[in-house]
């Protein structure tokens, strides 16, 4: 005797009729999806797309004063962006900031965190390079650029009067998380980027006392240390030769010199707010006479990256 299907079977037999036919159609859009991402070109190289130029939001009211730390630090201890900015503007670390007695202050905090340091938003005349990383002796802030663009900027703490951190154009090259000072090896450095290897200069997490202290290095805070770590491009060694380097890493420019036995050059904010104030066209001196190396490494970095 035949049987009877039940609605709910005649309904699975309906959806199983729907599949077989729709199965097909699914199959081959997939492989036509996975054909199409097997075809892109392998790099090892990071693509870095054109950044869209951002309009930095400046302060209501441009302007700093001198404070007491203590009074400042227990009215403002829940806000940590303003934290962040009165240790910028103060060139120190949590550390060293509770050691000062006065500090500089903003007088409104309306700005974007980049706002309160020198570096420009934008600089055209260098959109074409991907990435590049300056160090300012003068102001003792650093500030990472892709393709025009400031998408990083914070401060430092370079080479004392005695080790002065030496001026003009590096690349990264190897990279550790922690790693022992070759001046003393009792410091340990975390988040070390190397630049100079003959000479044992990087970028690294360390003390930021307020001035330049440190043994050539390039002191930064941790945030940030971890920030340009990821951020930076490493040297690539050649495989057949493993004492040349293959591929150099992210143009560093360091430049400009320090007043030691002078104020610090942050105290003229009181007076001038816009006096560390550097244009697009000062950023466009300090690398134009680097620029043709600059490029020749990145495009060397790009053809290396499009071939493997």
């Amino acid at each position: 005797m035949a049987c009877r299907l039940s609605i709910h079977e005649k309904q699975a037999n309906s959806r199983q009729s729907i599949m077989r036919k729709i199965y097909p159609i699914l199959q081959l859009v997939f492989l036509t999806l996975l054909l199409s991402h097997c075809n892109q070109p392998v790099t090892n190289d990071v693509q870095i797309q054109p950044q869209a130029q951002r309009k930095r939001v400046e302060p209501k009211n441009v302007g700093y004063h001198i404070e007491k730390r203590k009074e400042w630090i227990k009215n403002n201890a829940a806000d940590s962006l303003k934290q962040r900015v009165v240790l910028a503007v103060n060139r120190v670390d949590v550390k060293h900031l509770a050691l000062m007695d006065t500090i500089i202050v903003p007088n409104d905090f309306t700005g974007d965190y980049d706002s309160y340091l020198p570096f420009p938003a934008s600089v055209p005349s260098i959109k074409d390079i991907k990435k590049i990383l300056f160090f300012s002796y003068p102001t003792q802030v650093f500030a990472a650029y892709e393709m025009g663009e400031l998408v990083y900027t914070g401060p430092v703490s370079m080479g004392r009067k005695n080790d002065q951190t030496p001026t003009g154009l590096y690349f990264t090259n190897w990279k550790a998380e922690k790693t022992t000072s070759t001046f003393n090896d009792e410091w340990d450095l975390r988040w070390n980027f190397n630049i100079e290897n003959k000479l044992g200069i990087g970028f690294h997490q360390y003390d930021l006392p307020g001035y330049p202290a440190s043994h050539s290095c390039l002191r930064l805070l941790e945030k940030d240390a971890i920030y340009l770590y990821s951020w930076a491009d490493q040297w690539e060694m050649d495989k057949k030769n493993k004492d040349s380097v293959s591929i150099k890493g992210t143009p560093v420019i360091v430049f400009g010199s320090y007043p030691f036995g002078s104020p610090k050059p942050w105290l003229q904010l009181v007076t001038d707010p816009h006096a560390l104030d550097m244009p697009a066209t000062s950023v466009e001196s300090l690398t134009a006479p680097f620029l043709q190396s600059i490029m020749a490494e990145q495009q060397k970095r790009t053809s290396i990256a499009t071939t493997n």
